[in-house]
């Protein structure tokens, strides 16, 4: 029963984490901002920042079972 929280927190947060790396993969690849107002490759390295780590988080939750 304890798996459950695990399985439901690790599915959202590599689902999550894969979306924003690809996401940003896109808009990078398409040289379209990937945040307004905010300087490019800030912006563009701290969304693969927060992806990968969500994703890892993600695959650590799922590492728990």
């Amino acid at each position: 029963m304890e798996s459950v929280p695990a399985i439901f927190a690790g599915t959202a947060f590599a689902l999550f984490g894969t979306a924003l790396l690809l996401w940003t993969g896109v808009r990078v690849l398409h040289r379209e901002p990937v945040a307004l107002g905010v300087a490019p490759g800030a912006a563009a390295a701290l969304t693969t920042l927060f992806g990968a780590a969500s994703l890892l988080l993600g695959v650590w939750c799922f590492g728990r079972l």
